[in-house]
């Protein structure tokens, strides 16, 4: 979690960079050996990114594996409720909750390598077979999709069509789209890397400073 400073007279801004790779881990500890992002550590720090007058901006790096749905939608929420301008940058890949994050910002953006994968949500270990484990499976998917149709250009009914299709993953349910074509669906609004990101932000900063 590095600073990017410019240096002179410029004032182009001091812009805050936060990665978020590997799964978001919540409650329960995952291994050793995963690369994780612990939800308990972003959570104060965005907060404290938000109250910062020497930060006027926040760059996200996102390279996912999933991870608690409870700890990415909070870490989502935060982002979204920031009055600073903020962009998101999606490396790699983006699975199940790097969807929300992604869009979390007030703009997104995807290298044209990268991929977003998008599915319902599951859960591994012991499940209790009763009637409200499934409402709350459907509870929970229901906040994602809010969520993330809210924050974006793409409509409920193609958001549940790309998560239900059950031609396009060899063992599980979903779809993945490149960087193209999440752009194109409406759910990342731009295609772009780091410089992209970047000058987008300095532009919101020049833009929402005082004169």
């Amino acid at each position: 979690m590095d600073e990017i400073k410019e240096t002179g007279n410029s004032r182009a801004g001091e812009i805050h960079c936060l990665s978020i790779i590997g799964q978001i881990e919540g409650h329960t500890v995952l291994p050793e050996d995963t690369k994780t992002t612990k939800y308990e550590h972003v959570l104060p720090l965005l907060a404290a990114i938000e109250e910062s007058p020497e930060i006027e901006g926040l760059l996200i790096l996102l390279n996912t594996m999933g991870g608690d749905v409870e700890a990415g939608l909070a870490i989502a929420e935060l982002i979204a409720g920031m009055k600073k301008p903020t962009a998101s940058l999606i490396l790699g890949g983006g699975h199940s909750i790097g969807v929300p994050l992604a869009v979390a910002a007030r703009r997104s953006f995807i290298a044209p390598t990268a991929s977003m994968t998008i599915h319902p949500v599951r859960i591994s270990g012991v499940v209790i077979g009763v009637p409200q484990t499934f409402r709350y499976f459907t509870r929970t998917q229901g906040r994602i999709i809010r969520f993330v149709t809210e924050h974006s250009h793409l409509d409920q009914e193609t958001y549940l069509h790309l998560m239900n299709e059950t031609d396009e993953l060899a063992n599980d349910v979903g779809s993945v789209l490149d960087g193209p074509e999440a752009v194109e669906l409406g759910l990342i609004d731009s295609l772009g890397s780091l410089s992209d990101a970047l000058g987008w932000l300095h532009e919101e900063i020049r833009r929402n400073r005082p004169t």
